[in-house]
């Protein structure tokens, strides 16, 4: 390998992140709208066999070390053991983003297969706000798979919880004595203008700051190195674990990321507010060699701007969701 995913600004990337489905068994009130969703057609997805060549070229050409599993969610896609068995065996570090619905059944399977860890996306522990906002009342079961996936030898487990002004910024402390009490790392994420319903506004970000002066004032924090991480983490002056903050609003990391994102039907993109793609999957489906992806792909990257500008008058909204993206 003599090759790196390196943008214009300098910054190397070796984090991929590869949705595998653009379907969900949740319609969660801020990712994707109660009706009208367009699903990709199952024919336009790509295989497990595509998904792995992508894959292949990453690691073997660029170094890329970090492999992540987004949807939609993951777990709907069948035979997700299958894929997560040939990805693990590039000896990268594979991760998965899930809602949890499905973990209880899963966990032990996708460990076994070659799974190292697993981020659960949560914004409530309260049964009734969870229902109205994944539209799904089923809360102990997403809890039940925290306990499925640390049983599994999942490690770590981090939460990522959506803090929204008014929504659940009243859970702050909940969230923080739940990561204490189970040994997972919660993980703050301030509200981005990717919902599908474009309601998104400035005013229902809870800033970074603020989540840290609440839990800290109960329970002392200090700061962690952060390296390339989007979260900038912090412990618990009394041992009992971590949280993380994602600033990506009001503390934007674009000087430090290092990720890049494959769509589920094949299209890649340089950041997570990209308005440009790059199609991948027609390159595989007409016989391009692997000298020809690795140039598509590096050229893609060579393109990434230097930050988002969110809430600049310079900032452009994607066209896409984040269900249709992956995380």
């Amino acid at each position: 390998m003599t090759e790196r995913l390196v943008d214009s600004f300098g910054r190397v990337h070796t984090d991929l992140r590869i949705s595998v489905t653009d379907r969900c068994n949740f319609r969660c009130s801020y990712c994707m709208p109660a009706e009208g969703m367009q699903w990709i057609p199952r024919e336009e997805i790509l295989t497990f066999e595509e998904i792995e060549r992508v894959a292949t070229v990453a690691v073997d050409r660029f170094g890329v070390d970090t492999i992540r599993l987004t949807g939609g969610e993951p777990t709907v896609r069948a035979r997700l053991p299958v894929l997560i068995d040939k990805l693990a065996r590039l000896e990268v570090d594979l991760a998965l983003t899930t809602n949890g619905a499905s973990l209880e059944n899963m966990a032990h399977d996708l460990a076994a297969a070659g799974l190292r860890r697993i981020n659960v996306s949560l914004d409530s522990l309260k049964a009734d706000r969870f229902a109205e906002l994944t539209r799904r009342d089923l809360l102990e079961r997403v809890l039940g798979g925290i306990d499925a996936a640390l049983d599994a030898g999942l490690e770590p487990v981090k939460l990522n919880v959506v803090t929204m002004r008014g929504v659940n910024d009243d859970e702050l402390l909940d969230f923080a004595t739940y990561g204490r009490e189970r040994g997972v790392e919660v993980r703050f994420i301030e509200f981005m203008p990717l919902d599908a319903g474009e309601a998104w506004d400035r005013e229902m970000v809870v800033p970074a700051a603020e989540v840290l002066e609440t839990i800290s004032a109960v329970h002392p924090l200090e700061k962690v190195d952060r390296g390339n991480e989007p979260a900038e983490r912090f412990r618990y002056r009394d041992g009992a674990g971590t949280i993380g903050l994602i600033g990506s609003v009001t503390d934007p990391f674009c000087a430090s990321c290092n990720r890049i994102r494959m769509t589920a039907e094949g299209q890649m993109r340089n950041c997570l507010f990209a308005v440009e793609e790059v199609d991948l999957r027609g390159l595989l489906r007409s016989g391009a060699g692997d000298d020809e992806i690795a140039r598509v792909m590096s050229g893609c990257v060579s393109a990434k701007w230097a930050g988002h500008r969110i809430g600049e008058v310079q900032f452009i909204r994607p066209a896409r969701s984040m269900s249709q993206i992956g995380g």
